[in-house]
Order: structure tokens, then sequence, then C-alpha cells
């Protein structure tokens, strides 16, 4: 076959002007991270604000049911349960398998709701296989929303610390306004999914976007390498093309490291059931706006605040494409 491998289909290297585009990307990234915050933070309600907050974080108690061969219908769960007077009652489904998260009524013995809620599941659908059960008191919700958050913090200081010891200051302001703009964005899109009811702010949440810092400072960490790499060589061409040189050498590795999580995360996505399903698509999220970011994020903050090149000037060679056949 002609194309296969299909890495042969893409090019050793590519020769995008992604500088001339970058403060036309920036004002669209402006505007998108300002959306995202609104969304995250309104309405102005403990404890999560605009988004939706998952037992880890609010307290209450889930149950992940299978009702097979039946299938696990939203409306069904939720008239089973109309008459238990529970505060709270929502539903998560997949094919034959269901989250339910509930809050019993204020004062009530915890252990004897469950037991009428699995009562009134079983008697609605005949036959119910109760995989687990977690019940989480509103203390620990708030220690745990307090550490998550804390550990965010931590990981874009230590990254922050990271690039700084490794590359510049410069290297590391830009890896840093990445980062955040990956978090504030993936932080949108909880809260707007969370709309829908399909993607709840829990641990699982949390874990998420940690890797998305991870795989971010990652691309952007290789980014950085060639970018220093080719300052060193090419020290009288023009820093915008430096970068645009860089990225582009570096372009298809991005694409196929990206491809394979992506595989990886769409398997989860679709056969995981709800219990991955918002963490396969906050990593998915992720990856797309991750490899965005280290583009016209890192790479622009650099161009804004400069570099110090050092030595004495080199004549550049000029570069000649590459054929692939």
């Amino acid at each position: 076959m002609k194309f296969w491998p299909f890495i042969k289909v893409l090019p050793v290297r590519t020769h995008f002007k992604f500088v001339r585009l970058s403060r036309l990307f920036a004002a669209l990234s402006v505007i998108a991270v300002a959306g995202s915050l609104f969304l995250t933070l309104t309405p102005f309600k403990a404890p999560c604000g605009g988004l939706a907050c998952g037992i880890d974080f609010q307290g209450g108690t889930v149950m992940d049911i299978s009702t097979a061969p039946q299938a696990a219908d939203p409306a069904k769960i939720h008239a089973a349960l109309q008459g238990l007077n529970l505060n709270e009652t929502v539903v998560a489904a997949g094919q034959d398998s269901a989250l339910v998260k509930f809050e019993a009524p204020k004062g009530a013995d915890i252990s004897a709701t469950v037991t009428r809620v699995e009562g009134a599941l079983t008697q609605s659908f005949g036959k119910v296989k109760f995989a687990s059960t977690d019940v989480v008191g509103p203390t620990v919700s708030g220690e745990l929303l307090g550490k998550g958050l804390l550990g965010l913090g931590l990981a874009i200081l230590a990254m922050l610390l990271y690039i700084w010891f490794r590359f510049e200051l410069q290297f590391g302001l830009g890896a840093v306004a990445a980062l955040f703009h990956d978090v504030f964005l993936t932080f949108g899109l909880i809260a707007i999914m969370g709309r829908f009811g399909k993607i709840e702010f829990d641990l699982r949440s949390v874990a998420a976007i940690l890797t998305i810092i991870g795989y971010s400072m990652n691309d952007t960490v290789v980014v950085f390498d060639r970018f220093r790499e080719n300052l060193r060589k090419y020290k009288r061409m023009p820093l915008g093309e430096v970068i645009d040189m860089s990225i582009n050498e570096m372009l298809t590795r991005t694409i196929i490291t990206s491809m394979t999580a992506v595989l990886a995360l769409l398997a989860l996505a679709f056969f995981g059931g709800p219990t991955l399903y918002g963490l396969s698509v906050i990593m998915l999220f992720g990856i797309a706006i991750g490899t965005y970011s280290s583009i016209y994020i890192a790479a622009p903050v650099i161009l804004l605040w400069g570099v110090k090149r050092g030595g004495e000037d080199e004549v550049a060679e000029p570069l000649t494409p590459v054929k692939v056949r």
C-alpha cells in the first residue's frame, strides 16, 4: 500500500508560520480564558461555584449499579427513587450501568437510606448489581476540595521552578502561562459539560487536570529544548523565525505522540462507562489544548520577553526542504 505505514504520510519537516498568527490566537485565548473563568465561578455558590460538584467535594452517597440485561433508563431510576424523600438525585447512565448520586434527608440514618434505595431500585428493575457504594461526609468533602486545589497550585509552582532551573526565567514564564491557560480552559470545559449533566468536578477530574499539566509541560519542554539548540546554532536568525523553525521540527513528533494517547482515551470514553467518561473526555481535551498552548502561548511569551543568546555570532546556513516520497 502506497500510504502504509501511515507515518510515511506525515512530512519530515513542515514550514508553517506560527508566529505570524500569534497575536490573533493570543486574543482568542484571552477571550476563551475569561469565558472559562466566568463559567467556573458563576454562580458564586459554595463549594464549587459553576462546576457540578461530585460527591468527593460536595458530600453524599453514590452507587455504581448495573441493570443488565435491561437498559439503565435514567427516567426509570428517578421514578423509583421519587418517594424516598431524598434531597437530591443525580443519575449518570450508560447502556446498562449507571452512577446514582443522592443526599439522604437531614438527620436520617445513612445506612438505612442506602438500604431503602437499593430496595427501590431492585423492585423497579427486578435484578440490580450494586458494584460499589461510597459515602462522603461534608467535613471530608471540604478537606478533599482544599487538598485538590492545593495540589494543582503546587504542581504549577513546581513546573515553574523546574523550567526556571532547566532553562531561563523567560522560558518558565512562558511555560506557566501555558499551564494556566490549559487549566482554566479545562475548568471551562468541566463547567459547560456539568451544565448538561455530563461531567462532575471530583477527584477524577483533579487527577485528569494534573495529567494534563504533565503532558502539556512535557510537550513544552521538548519545544523549548529544540528552541534553545537552534538559538545557539542560528544566532543571527530573527527570534520569530527560530521559534517557527523549532516548532515545525517537533510538530510531526508531537502529532504521533498525541495520537497514541488519543486512541487509548477514545477507547476509555466509548467503552469505560459513566465512571471513566469524564476522565477520558477531560484528558482528550487537555491533549489538544496542551499542544495548542505550547505553540501559541508558551513560545510567544518568549518572543515578547526576548532571550539572551550570548557568544559570537555565527552565520546560519539556509535550510533545504526535505522531500518526502
